[in-house]
């Protein structure tokens, strides 16, 4: 099955998985001692007072055992808590928690009776004795299925499958390796049946059948974590530990996880620690005071999504977040986080007004408490995980995003490119007649591209909103428009940077991503949707194939401008290298106009075989190309001995590398 194959009424071909060989009974041991269901130590009370607890998950919230389960529930505000659930009746007499006596503000009680599946919340009342609205567990692994927000009691046993994927990601997510990525809303993907959502079980074998087909080696889930309301996309989060119900129960998640790893695909999950929606049930005024948010709105509401931020100076609530991102990473085999809207957190005054906001102890708008949870993040996660990924969204030019805390950075392993996004799309949307007035919107990526460790995100934030799909932004006619979008595809995958494309752009789906229905799979009876599914595919394999196009993403040795001032004709050359082997040639030409007898300087002679060509019919281009390959010839050009004359098709991006290299 190639990608773009699908076809209405999907069907899906078997792809064997890369682990089918192991035992199915073999269980992934985690880096880390699995305590869940352990006591409650004063090791534990001071690492949580401490915030440094990185795995309050295996003694907070519902620990089932074989006659009951314990609770434990963190309300220092409160002056009374109790559990209420099916068990009893949800009457709040009758399973009362104590208040632990070491200053922790922590509530415990072992309850009998409590069975797997049931649903339970907390009754709090505050420190003036007025009972709050019943509450769901911070903690809680599972919940009921939205729009109910009632936790259930629940347990993560699961037996892996995936231990050849865990025993070779370290190299498979190192910076040196290939890394394309495929952004996925779960519920908008495919659907069956319009009217129903899928389940994470059911879409497992299909997706990772897919995404093999068109050479993706990751995929990127919009926030799993449970959420009230469906049309936030995940990112308004209320259970920090739970995934979200509507697509099943969280060992179906584990399944899906699991069946992708089988099949070499590797699962990032969207993570959003900047802000949390006030749902009655949720985190807000937990204990009846502002216990994970700041009491000033000035600090601790987020006017751009009315929503409410964590109070990062807070130990406890650094402790809950980190335990949260390990959580995934522990118990889900999560390959990498990306974690939302870094730029929210680092700066106070982000979508404010002046007075709408407090400087910090410095007078600075720099948030000094969400930085210093950043670099304890993403140093608890390494630390405990060196084989995973953290990527941040961070829409600034905030310095050393993805450089080690230990050198003054934020920690994270990459980071999205915003600017490059921006630039690349406008100067698309040019008509090409115009493109040579913006030809270094086109080159000025490259001044800055080796400052951080970059992915290069054309994400779901660009089709939506009433930004139309990629396929609408490209101007010209329908040819034009399809031929443009091949081309900014090959200069995506020769630029420097890892990839990332949201669903339904791989076959340029025609119309605005909505989260309702699925993509826009009968775009594929169209050749021409085809041939841009085809194209992204072979840009996969080319990109997994070729260490020159991945291997020094991120270090300057690994690019090398050929012509760079072409702008008059709206042509870009460059070669990618590797550490050892034969470089690889990009050159692009960004208008309808064939370039005949183009040369181009090379750094070495011989023949430079074509490897792929954006105009080929195959594409759903017009055919023209250099016969398979050309023969360099001793002429000097661009400050190079040797020299290729090549043919430029129109609207293209082709790919030559040296015959036996």
């Amino acid at each position: 099955m190639r990608c773009g194959s699908l076809k209405t009424g999907i069907q899906f071909d078997a792809v064997e998985p890369i682990g089918r060989a192991m035992s199915t009974a073999r269980k992934i041991a985690h880096d880390l001692k699995d305590r869940h269901g352990a006591p409650l130590g004063e090791q534990d009370v001071y690492l949580f007072r401490e915030g440094t607890h990185s795995e309050l998950y295996a003694v907070m919230g519902c620990v089932l055992d074989t006659d009951g389960a314990t609770f434990r529930l963190w309300a220092p505000g409160a002056s009374r808590v109790s559990v209420i659930g099916e068990w009893n009746g949800w009457n709040g007499d009758s399973d009362p928690l104590t208040a632990r006596g070491d200053q922790s503000g922590i509530w415990e009680a072992r309850v009998p009776g409590v069975r797997r599946g049931q649903s339970y919340k907390y009754r709090v009342a505050g420190a003036d004795g007025v009972q709050l609205p019943d509450k769901a567990d911070p903690f809680a692994l599972y919940a009921e299925v939205p729009p109910a927000t009632a936790s259930r009691a629940w347990s993560l046993e699961h037996e892996w499958n995936d231990g050849e994927w865990m025993a070779a990601r370290r190299e498979r997510n190192s910076l040196s390796a290939p890394m394309s990525i495929y952004e996925l809303h779960l519920g908008s993907w495919r659907r069956e049946d319009a009217s129903q959502l899928p389940s994470y079980r059911d879409i497992a074998q299909p997706l990772a059948d897919y995404l093999s087909a068109c050479g993706f080696t990751h995929v990127e889930l919009l926030p799993l974590t449970e959420h009230p309301f469906y049309g936030s996309w995940g990112y308004q989060t209320t259970g920090y530990f739970a995934p979200t119900a509507r697509y099943g129960e969280p060992q179906d998640l584990m399944h899906m996880i699991d069946v992708l790893h089988q099949h070499g695909i590797g699962v990032i999950l969207d993570w959003v620690p900047s802000h949390f929606p006030d749902d009655p049930h949720g985190l807000g005024r937990f204990d009846g005071t502002c216990l994970y948010e700041h009491a000033d709105p000035r600090q601790g509401y987020q006017p751009e999504w009315h929503s409410l931020i964590f109070n990062y100076s807070r130990h406890e609530v650094r402790a809950f977040l980190v335990s949260s991102a390990l959580f995934w990473l522990d118990r889900y085999h999560v390959d990498g986080l990306r974690v939302d809207a870094v730029a929210s957190m680092l700066y106070l005054d982000y979508a404010r007004k002046d007075g709408e906001w407090i400087p910090n102890a410095e007078g600075g708008r720099e948030n000094l408490g969400a930085i210093a949870f950043l670099r304890q993040l993403n140093d608890s996660a390494y630390r405990a995980h060196p084989d995973v990924q953290m990527i941040a969204e961070e829409s600034t030019a905030w310095p050393l995003v993805s450089r080690p805390a230990s050198g003054g950075g934020l920690g994270f392993g990459m980071k999205w490119n915003m600017g490059w996004m921006h630039d690349t799309l406008d100067y698309f949307r040019e008509e090409p007649v115009h493109r040579k007035h913006h030809h270094g919107r086109l080159t000025f990526s490259i001044w800055y591209a080796f400052t951080e460790n970059f992915v290069l995100a054309l994400s779901h934030d660009e089709v939506v909103y009433g930004k139309g799909s990629l396929i609408g932004k490209m101007p010209g006619d329908r040819w034009q428009q399809f031929a443009n979008l091949r081309a900014m595809y090959g200069y995506m995958w020769g630029h420097p940077g890892k990839k990332l494309l949201f669903m339904g752009c791989e076959f340029a789906q025609r119309r605005e991503w909505t989260h309702e229905g699925q993509l826009e799979w009968t775009a594929l009876e169209d050749p021409a949707n085809r041939g841009v599914a085809r194209w992204v595919g072979d840009l996969n394999a080319l990109l997994r194939r070729e260490a020159a196009l991945h291997e020094l993403d991120f270090d300057p040795a690994g690019f090398e401008w050929i012509d760079v001032n072409d702008a008059e004709i709206s042509v870009l050359a460059f070669i990618r290298r590797a550490r050892t082997g034969s470089p690889v040639l990009v050159v692009c030409n960004f208008t309808p106009i064939p370039r005949m007898n183009f040369v181009v300087g090379v750094p070495e002679g011989g023949v430079w075989n074509e490897l792929l060509n954006g105009d080929a019919t195959l594409y759903g281009g017009s055919g023209m190309g250099n016969m398979g390959g050309v023969r360099s010839a001793p002429i000097p050009a661009h400050g190079r001995y040797h020299s290729l004359t090549l043919t430029l098709p129109p609207l293209s991006t082709v790919f030559f590398k040296p015959e036996g290299g």
